[in-house]
């Protein structure tokens, strides 16, 4: 992530989650500042780590809900509150945040809240035999690879506005919309099963991180809209860390990416050629 952060030329900072980080630590606390030639006092607030462009919150799941919740407001509104004044966090911002799925004592589950503010949970495993061989290579001689900077904060905004220009069918949002709210379960069109294995469901967020997703995977891949394909490509990042399991699909070795699996083999992609053809 450090290497990611000098490469698009943005401010680093890394965060150690432990079991007796307040949330004061991440965010900043206000303190007395006495100004030695008149006497005077006042609070100022000292930001805290979280006041950067990129922020790796290292085994988040370390830490009670309470600091984790520190980070809700600056992903969501961008801002951090305190001493009933406004601080804005920088642009761009990207929190990117690791689970030890090793040693799972004396750990704290993100809420349900804070893992809808991600918009991807994605499983790094072992590396291939070759990159395993690279890494090896790279990191254990003399020199020291030098990173080159490719981006700019600037030009990453302005990407990102282009990103969100990228045009999205109603049958594309429709299909979206569809498998979001398939799992919800029967009372929302979903099948059966869901009601059996989902306790909660994805929320609207979820889909409108599917869409933004799809366009930046389009953009990426030099079309000039976003396709069903693409929001299908996406599914398993954005919904598998949205779905929350019961007991019986546990017992009965579901996971989300399966139940994930299984419901994009159901959905049709079109519900017929005249009505696709209607929408274009």
């Amino acid at each position: 992530v450090s290497t990611l952060a000098q490469s698009l030329s943005l401010e680093f900072a890394r965060i150690q989650f432990t079991p007796d980080l307040m949330p004061s630590d991440i965010t900043g606390t206000e303190v007395l500042h006495e100004d030695r030639a008149t006497g005077a006092r006042e609070l100022r607030f000292v930001r805290g780590p979280v006041f950067t462009n990129v922020i790796l919150a290292d085994e988040i799941n370390r830490t009670p809900p309470k600091t984790q919740a520190a980070l809700l407001e600056a992903m969501q509104e961008r801002q951090v509150s305190a001493g009933g004044k406004r601080h804005p966090m920088p642009d761009p911002f990207f929190v990117l945040a690791t689970q030890n799925p090793i040693e799972q004592e004396g750990t704290y589950p993100l809420p349900e809240a804070q893992l809808d503010r991600f918009l991807f949970k994605v499983f790094v495993s072992y590396p291939s035999p070759d990159e395993e061989r690279q890494i090896y290579r790279l990191t254990t001689g003399i020199e020291t690879p030098q990173v080159k900077p490719v981006l700019s904060g600037a030009e990453i905004l302005h990407v990102q506005s282009l990103v969100r220009r990228v045009p999205v069918s109603d049958h594309c949002l429709d299909y979206a919309m569809s498998l979001v709210r398939s799992t919800r379960g029967p009372a929302s069109g979903g099948p059966e099963y869901i009601g059996k294995w989902i306790a909660f469901g994805a929320g609207p967020r979820a889909g409108q991180a599917m869409v933004v997703a799809a366009k930046a995977r389009a953009a990426l891949d030099g079309r000039t809209s976003a396709a069903v394909e693409d929001i299908r490509a996406v599914a398993h990042a954005v919904l598998r860390h949205r779905l929350i399991t019961t007991y019986s699909a546990q017992a009965e070795g579901q996971t989300p990416d399966s139940i994930i699996t299984k419901l994009l083999n159901e959905l049709p992609v079109r519900p017929s050629a005249a009505a696709a053809e209607a929408q274009v």
